[in-house]
């Protein structure tokens, strides 16, 4: 009789019944012990004297000088086995019966010791086969018992197909106040949880309970937190399972987890299975195994599959996933009656961040001066795992610094150690090399500070980083944007090109420092051609897909070769007009220039208020304030302006994920527009095709 589990509270599932003792482990038992005594018994002479065979000659010669000890005679090997008195060795002699009577009824006469014994040739076979008729029944027992486990339901021998996932018990100690700026996605979760708790009111209109939900997002926004609020909240077991750890050496494991792990879960529900990084064992099997083979990657998907479609959701068994790469899933698992929910889990726009900061940092002793506002500003992009870094990381240096408590030029410091490492203090640059970094982060400070429209400069400074950066300049929006302009993206560019361009108007050479700022350049000419239609020759035609949504994957190119060589000409031509916009600002702004670059080579590092003084003196209040009075903000990050001159190391890219992408609009009214620019040079090579295509931004 099935006991009544209605009264069970969720999340208190009753104590597990004893379990009776499995048979085949009985039996196993026992023939290992036969086997043991088995070996024993027929090993027990191993430590005997070894008798050495002799002629019957020199039997005969040792009676006649009566040198016999002890004779024992087999009768059924007719063997004479002696021993002398003079040794503790034992001689063996084979001899016929007729002779043999002869030399025991000898030995009596003299007194010897004399015995016979009846021996069997099959006891002593047999007794030397069945240690190994044991041993070969023990493993072909274990074989069996491990191919029958393997396909069947449940742990399997030694736990090996046992699901390995993490319960929760009682409570995760998550909550959904623990989880802050994913207000939507708590909104679409939120409708789980009261299912969960009240599903008499759902199943009385009709509505049954999703049986999945895929948190979908980049990495760090909070997606695994979010699971355990919802169980949290719901106040139910929780079971908690990598993808990786379903798929296993052994080919059949990844579905008895998966069997196992449901099987748990319809016993302790209502309750909630969630999947971390999915894609592990959800992958397309478009392209995955071999043909005709045994993929154990597929086979684990096929049961999960199975499984979603097998369990009832008014039982109250929830499962919830999560992965960063949702482009990669297969169909069969993302549609509806498996995954109902698709939950989107992005990173957080100023008002998150800022609420994100205030939950990171409720346990810190924070400072009277400290402005979380301000640290959500500076932080564009960053995620929630960004920021309880940069939290700790302010921590940290308020006790470096023998302070009780932190204070905000902790925590903006924390900022630039998340995105460019710590201050090397040991690294000692050379006059001339230290001049060539000076001039080259004005270079970017001055190309932004001097267009309209940008995200105003807030630090530069020349002290090199353990990133690699021997310098950086630093911009700060105001809020976040999610569009770029054309506009936008090229003065981007003519910032990044403006260190380098600083280099050839001073120095009239150039050096490594540029690498990763080209790099990144070439990066964003290239997705203005390739992926925005922002090219005068190839319009608006998809060239390139992206490879990946949230993980920055590769881009996949669609063209031939010949267009891609059109291609690389289009973004060269970018590429050339920007530098040579932010070269034409820098030549003429030369004094300017020299004096910012004299004044960061004396302080070596400016904040933007001084970058403003020198600004001004050169070219009066009235060029500041139209700028003031024209600026927008733009959705950029902290644009990292990275300075390597040494030839030796090319400078590596320092830019922390989430942190780093600055956009620009429009050069001042007094300098040649890049737009001007394009319409001088513009190049007929190939039509624009009137090509209506869908673009990504």
């Amino acid at each position: 009789m099935k006991e009544n589990n209605k009264n069970r509270k969720p999340g208190r599932p009753e104590p597990p019944k004893p379990q009776k003792p499995d048979a085949r482990s009985i039996i196993v038992l026992i023939i290992l012990l036969v086997s043991m005594v088995a070996m024993w018994y027929s090993m027990k002479n191993l430590g005997a004297p070894q008798s050495v065979a002799a002629g019957y000659t020199d039997l005969t010669s040792a009676l006649s000088k009566q040198e016999v000890k002890a004779l024992d005679y087999d009768t059924g090997s007719s063997e004479i086995i002696y021993q002398l008195k003079s040794g503790d060795t034992f001689y063996k002699t084979k001899i016929s019966s007729e002779l043999a009577a002869d030399v025991v009824r000898e030995a009596s006469e003299q007194n010897v010791p004399t015995k016979l014994v009846a021996s069997t040739d099959f006891l002593t076979v047999f007794l030397n086969i069945v240690p190994l008729l044991f041993m070969v029944f023990f493993f072909v027992m274990i074989i069996r018992m491990f191919s029958r486990s393997m396909s069947s339901k449940g742990g399997g021998i030694m736990g090996m197909g046992k699901s390995t996932a993490k319960l929760y018990e009682q409570n995760t100690g998550v909550s959904f106040k623990d989880v802050a700026a994913q207000e939507e996605a708590k909104e679409s979760l939120t409708e789980i949880v009261d299912f969960l708790h009240n599903p008499q009111k759902y199943a009385a209109i009709g509505a049954r309970l999703p049986k999945g939900a895929l948190l979908v997002g980049p990495p760090g926004t909070g997606k695994t937190l979010l699971a355990k609020a919802v169980a949290g909240e719901a106040d139910v077991p929780f079971f908690s399972q990598s993808g990786s750890a379903f798929v296993e050496m052994f080919v059949g494991m990844g579905a008895a987890r998966v069997r196992d792990i449901f099987k748990e879960a319809e016993a302790k529900a209502p309750c909630i299975i969630f999947i971390d990084e999915i894609d592990a064992i959800g992958k397309s099997r478009d392209n995955g195994g071999m043909p005709g083979g045994n993929d154990e990657r597929e086979q684990t998907l096929n049961q999960l599959l199975a499984e979603m479609d097998g369990f009832d959701s008014q039982k109250g068994v929830v499962v919830l996933a999560a992965t960063n790469r949702p482009e990669v899933l297969d169909k069969a698992l993302l549609r509806p009656g498996r995954f109902d929910r698709r939950i989107i889990v992005d990173a957080p726009d100023l008002r998150g961040r800022e609420a994100i900061l205030l939950v990171h940092s409720k346990d810190v002793k924070m400072g009277d001066d400290v402005e979380l506002k301000e640290l959500a500003q500076s932080t564009p992009g960053a995620v929630g795992a960004d920021l309880a870094n940069i939290i700790n990381e302010g921590a940290l240096r308020a006790v470096k610094n023998g302070r009780q408590f932190v204070k905000q030029e902790d925590l903006m410091e924390a900022i630039e150690v998340v995105i460019a490492g710590q201050q090397k203090k040991d690294r000692i640059m050379s006059p001339k090399e230290k001049r060539i970094v000076s001039f080259h982060e004005v270079g970017h400070a001055l190309v932004a500070a001097l267009q309209k429209n940008t995200d105003p400069v807030v630090k530069i400074t020349i002290i090199p980083r353990t990133m690699g950066s021997l310098g950086y300049t630093l911009q700060v929006p105001m809020e976040d944007k999610y569009l770029m302009s054309k506009e936008e993206i090229l003065q981007e560019i003519s910032i990044l090109l403006g260190g380098r361009a600083a280099e050839e108007v001073e120095f009239g050479s150039i050096t490594t420092g540029a690498s990763n700022d080209i790099e990144r350049a070439t990066a964003m000419a290239r997705k203005m051609v390739t992926m925005y239609g922002m090219s005068d020759t190839f319009g608006m035609m998809g060239l390139e897909s992206s490879g990946s949504t949230y993980l920055d994957g590769r881009p996949v190119s669609n063209v031939s070769a010949e267009t891609q060589t059109k291609l690389d000409i289009e973004v060269l031509k970018i590429i050339n007009e920007c530098h040579q916009v932010a070269k034409k600002i820098l030549e003429e702004n030369k004094d300017l220039l020299v004096a910012a670059s004299e004044k960061l080579l004396e302080i070596e590092t400016l904040t933007g208020a001084q970058l403003g003084e020198i600004i001004r003196e050169f070219k009066g209040d009235d060029f500041l304030m139209s700028h003031e009075e024209t600026e927008t903000e733009h959705p950029a990050s902290p644009g990292i302006r990275n300075q390597e001159p040494d030839a030796e190391l090319p400078a590596p890219d320092v830019d922390t994920p989430h942190l780093i992408q600055s956009n620009k609009e429009n050069i001042a009214a007094d300098h040649t527009t890049t737009e001007e620019i394009l319409e001088k040079e513009k190049d007929s090579v190939l039509s624009a095709p009137d090509v209506d295509t869908p673009h990504d931004i």
